[in-house]
């Protein structure tokens, strides 16, 4: 049999991010190197208009660059930090954006930090606004040559579905939803004799696993995704394991699914699950635990200050517009199911569950007052819970704390729903980033889907994106 066909440049998404990453950085140093070069034009041109010969202003001029000007290309790496989710990325509007968006937000804060410097002498203005300039477009001429790349379908990989049933489905419905295809899905083999010939989703049932080596030749697949969620027949499995030998890369669904969606696929996962991700697989260090508390104490302490700061015209919104209590508490489940009692500033009106079921928050909710409205979306009404997270009850990120009376409610319909109790919940998480108010169970598992992605891959990097991301919702009004 002739070598089965793989593309050169088969990228898993950590490299993929990676290449993301060193693109930037180099195009920020190269917009350093640009910017001390134009503030030394700049300086000189400055000299001859005061009337100096061009010769003597060459010979008196002095640049003196600041030791933490070297450090731009690092801040310009977090002012992009929400474009290197990778299907952000390949998204030429969305890259846009956040090329659009960087620059302004570096600029807000360097005037910031301008304002209250006490020597405003020594930060050239005019050499960071060239290179804020310079970045952006530098950057915007990698991504171009990335976003080429990316879908370039000589360099993507192809990929066969192994199993036309709800897991393969599941996975494809997931995959048409992206906007480039991060691969080429080229179809599905399935066993079963009443798919043969079948077309699902637009991706047509190839063939049956005893033709596997094959097809996997004549359309030159370069991955194969496993998504039967039974018993793999003894020859089926016999026959991945050889395609696996000739270097395709055999990859199960609720993996690849992950990698398309950045969540867990709950309703196509085994039973003991929990125990092989949460157990088995992902034991986080000491070092991990020790350094996230670090941040929370830090983060909490930051946050308590700004709380307290803001505290007096909160209030007097609120009860100009309301009257009081200005706060409100709940009993919510942490870690372990462990009760305690969050507080927050009050959003909607009083006694807005009245008759004492629990009634969840939805878009739009008409309890939300016109003052709760703008603290929601700015997400300021979350301040009071930096105390929470000081006391250790909480953490700067993880799920969200959520009632004990709805905890009981969704377990009885949701597999694994207590399975995001193994972590402190968070002010802020990967499913408030990513997924909006829910109103309805399956909105509900999605969002679970995010939060157990979260506990499954939680690093200390993860967190921080985390945060920097949540202060871009606040910034641009669109909190949850």
């Amino acid at each position: 049999m002739a070598d089965i066909y793989r593309p050169s440049l088969r990228l898993r998404p950590g490299e993929q991010r990676f290449i993301l990453l060193l693109g930037d950085f180099i195009a920020s140093a190269a917009a350093i190197a640009g910017s001390i070069f134009f503030w030394y034009q700049y300086s000189l041109y400055r000299l001859i208009e005061s009337g100096l010969t061009p010769g003597r202003a060459e010979r008196l001029i002095q640049i003196d660059v600041p030791f933490w000007f070297y450090l731009l290309p690092f801040v310009w790496l977090l002012l992009m930090v929400e474009s290197y989710d990778l299907h952000a990325a390949a998204n030429w509007r969305r890259t846009l954006r956040g090329i659009a968006v960087a620059p302004l937000v570096g600029l807000l804060g360097y005037s910031l930090v301008f304002t209250f410097y006490v020597e405003p002498n020594s930060l050239p203005r005019i050499a960071v606004g060239a290179f804020l300039i310079l970045a952006s477009l530098l950057t915007l001429g990698w991504r171009a040559i990335y976003i080429r790349l990316y879908t370039s379908s000589g360099l993507m990989r192809r990929v066969l579905v192994v199993g036309a049933g709800k897991a393969g489905l599941t996975l494809v419905e997931a995959y048409r939803r992206l906007n480039p295809p991060p691969f080429l899905i080229i179809g599905f083999i399935d066993d079963d004799p009443a798919k043969r010939a079948k077309s699902y989703q637009g991706f047509a049932v190839l063939g049956d696993s005893e033709h596997l080596l094959d097809l996997v030749e004549d359309y030159r697949i370069s991955d194969v995704v496993i998504a039967i969620t039974g018993e793999i027949k003894g020859e089926t499995f016999q026959t991945i394991l050889d395609v696996q030998e000739r270097g395709v890369e055999v990859t199960r669904m609720p993996i690849l699914y992950e990698e398309l969606t950045q969540r867990v696929p709950i309703e196509h996962l085994e039973t003991d699950w929990v125990i092989r991700s949460f157990v088995d697989q992902v034991r986080v260090s000491g070092m991990y635990e020790l350094s996230k508390r670090i941040m929370d104490i830090l983060g909490g302490v930051a946050g308590t200050m700004f709380f307290l700061l803001a505290f007096p015209f909160i209030a007097l919104a609120i009860i100009l517009e309301t009257g009081s209590p200005v706060f409100y508490s709940q009993p919510r489940f942490g870690k372990g199911a462990k009760s305690f009692n969050i507080l927050k500033f009050r959003t909607m009106k009083q006694n807005a569950e009245a008759d004492g079921l629990p009634k969840i928050a939805e878009e739009n909710d008409p309890r939300v007052t016109k003052v709760g409205n703008f603290l929601r979306k700015t997400r300021l009404d979350e301040l009071p819970q930096f105390l929470t997270v000081l006391h250790g009850e909480m953490s700067l990120v993880g799920p969200r704390a959520e009632r004990p009376e709805l905890v009981a409610e969704y377990q009885k319909q949701i597999p694994f729903y207590r399975a995001r109790l193994l972590v402190k919940p968070g002010l802020t998480g990967w499913a408030q980033i990513n997924y909006g108010y829910v109103a309805t169970v399956k909105e509900t598992i999605v969002k679970l889907e995010y939060d157990l992605y979260y506990i499954k891959h939680r690093t200390l990097g993860m967190d921080f994106s985390i945060v920097l991301r949540t202060i871009g919702t606040v910034l641009r009004r669109t909190g949850r």
